[in-house]
């Protein structure tokens, strides 16, 4: 018997959004504030998954600079009709304070893997819009509605029509559902079945209260009725489950008639605690019952994290390789850019033949222009190795390697220029939230402007290493706390409550002196550890 082992989407994948276009499935994430937007991963038995494209890749699609840590691109919806895939998803502008500026949009490819339209807007209102294709033509748009007055925020589920002639929303807005007394209604998708308008919405707050909540009606306007054993899914009252955080969900059908929900997870370092590869995607097998209910198949309502595949034939890809040497003239999929796309202007496989060029802009805690390259973290125990060349002239000039949460929460072991030393230097800033700290007691001289790099990774643990000669490696700074480069840390710490993203390695430069010093990275490696 084939099994899927949760979670299917390690690191930093959130809201997923699953489709089924013949034999092929499809999964969409949130991104937020990494560019190109939305990851789609694609497989053919539900077990196997492979990160096919990011179709948000114009600034004419998703323009981010400026935006705030971990805005962007929330919740994206996934469907299909017709020969098109729709991609509906929202640009938050601005989450503190009472206003949320939550701009919600829809792209269009006849190709999953090639290019995608230009966003048509739909509107503001609220953020986590999707898009039902019903039976008779017509197309639907549910979403939150924010609601700012006496500080209520969650104010329901609104839905409106959608004009695929006018290519915009049309009619009445209808508020369809106010949620139930978990709270924090969000991420509405409706499908249907045997006359029925199902709604699936996400409540509890998208931390250890979360869950996946079901409601049908036999008109789409309503009104809706909930499942009689509310919530569907929840890990919110066992903190010795594995998978904690689970909600968010949407459904899909194989071909032999099986049901399936994907929803996101949370795997904590300890019960209850931080989840350093963010939220994940997961997927539980459905059945209906004759009350005419979805229901886990497992019983309960926990998430399990090992259930039965469908009756597939087994379809497994090519793994991405673990050492990056930069010899192509391609970006490696798995790296992405902070808020705004790579351009020659500022990052280059051509520039230096065999090297990722990094062009010095703005610090790390800009919002603008970050030249930042990294990866998202998928595993408890990792080392990230990269070897760097850099002849930086000032303080203000560095570049080297960073273990990124967001711009208020980092590591950064880089490479600098200390005049009073007349010498490059090492060097460790550690940045939580907004508090500095320098774990090495006093510089480290170098011969040269090139040096290898190393972050180790071991669950809770980070230390920094590096090397002369890439085989004698001395480690620097001692033992650093790797969890606050969690959302649960920025959230629950500081009551930052915009933090919904995952940790991130990756190499960077900076020169805040605005002369423009390039660094050049000649490999990048991401291995996993037992």
């Amino acid at each position: 018997m084939n099994m899927i082992t949760n979670p299917i989407l390690t690191g930093f994948n959130p809201d997923p959004s699953i489709c089924r276009v013949g034999d092929d499935f499809y999964i969409a994430t949130s991104t937020f504030d990494w560019f190109p937007g939305v990851q789609i991963h694609h497989s053919r038995d539900l077990v196997h998954w492979h990160l096919l494209t990011r179709p948000l890749t114009r600034v004419s699609q998703l323009n981010m600079k400026g935006n705030p840590d971990s805005c962007g691109v929330w919740a994206p919806n996934l469907t299909y009709k017709d020969g098109m895939f729709y991609l509906v998803y929202t640009d938050v502008k601005r989450f503190d304070g009472r206003w949320k500026d939550t701009h919600n949009y829809l792209v269009t490819a006849t190709e999953i893997d090639g290019e995608w339209s230009d966003p048509i807007y739909l509107n503001s209102s609220g953020f986590d819009p999707s898009l039902f294709h019903d039976e008779d033509g017509r197309a639907w748009v549910p979403n939150l509605l924010v609601d700012h007055r006496k500080g209520k925020f969650f104010g329901g589920i609104v839905l409106q029509e959608y004009s695929y002639r006018e290519r915009r929303l049309i009619g009445e807005v209808y508020y369809i559902f106010p949620g139930t007394g978990l709270g924090v209604t969000e991420g509405p998708v409706l499908f249907k079945r045997n006359g029925w308008y199902y709604l699936i919405t996400a409540e509890g707050g998208t931390e250890y209260n979360h869950a996946v909540t079901l409601a049908r009606s036999r008109q789409i306007t309503g009104p809706y009725e909930v499942h009689p054993t509310n919530p569907v899914l929840t890990s919110a009252h066992n903190p010795d489950l594995y998978l904690q955080k689970a909600g968010h969900g949407s459904v899909v059908s194989t071909p032999d008639g099986r049901w399936y929900l994907t929803h996101l997870a949370g795997r904590p370092l300890t019960p209850r605690g931080r989840c350093t590869l963010g939220r994940e995607t997961c997927l539980q097998e459905v059945v209906w019952h004759e009350d005419g209910w979805l229901y886990l198949k497992s019983g309960g309502n926990e998430p399990q994290v090992q259930i039965e595949a469908p009756d597939l034939p087994v379809y497994r890809w090519e793994a991405l390789p673990e050492r990056c040497d930069f010899e192509d003239e391609t970006m490696p999929i798995d790296f992405q850019s902070l808020r705004v796309p790579m351009d020659e202007t500022w990052v280059s496989l051509r520039k230096r033949s065999g090297f990722l060029s990094i062009k010095g802009r703005e610090s790390l805690c800009s919002t603008h222009h970050q030249s930042m390259i990294a990866r998202r973290q998928q595993d408890f125990n990792f080392t990230a190795t990269t070897r760097l060349e850099f002849q930086p002239d000032t303080f203000q000039q560095m570049a080297g390697l960073t273990y990124y949460y967001n711009t208020r929460h980092f590591y950064y072991l880089f490479m600098s220029w200390e005049e009073s030393l007349n010498s490059y230097v090492l060097n460790i800033f550690v940045n939580d939230d907004n508090r500095w700290s320098e774990p090495l007691p006093e510089y480290i001289r170098l011969e040269k402007g090139e040096v290898w790099l190393r972050a180790t990774v071991q669950r809770e643990k980070l230390n920094f290493s590096y090397s002369i000669d890439g085989n004698t490696w001395q480690e620097i700074g001692g033992t650093l706390d790797a969890s606050i480069i969690s959302d649960d840390y920025v959230c629950n710490k500081f009551e930052y409550k915009a933090a919904f993203t995952g940790a991130f390695i990756g190499m960077c430069c900076q020169d805040v002196s605005g002369r423009g010093k390039w660094a050049y990275f000649d490999s990048f490696e991401y291995k996993p550890l037992l």
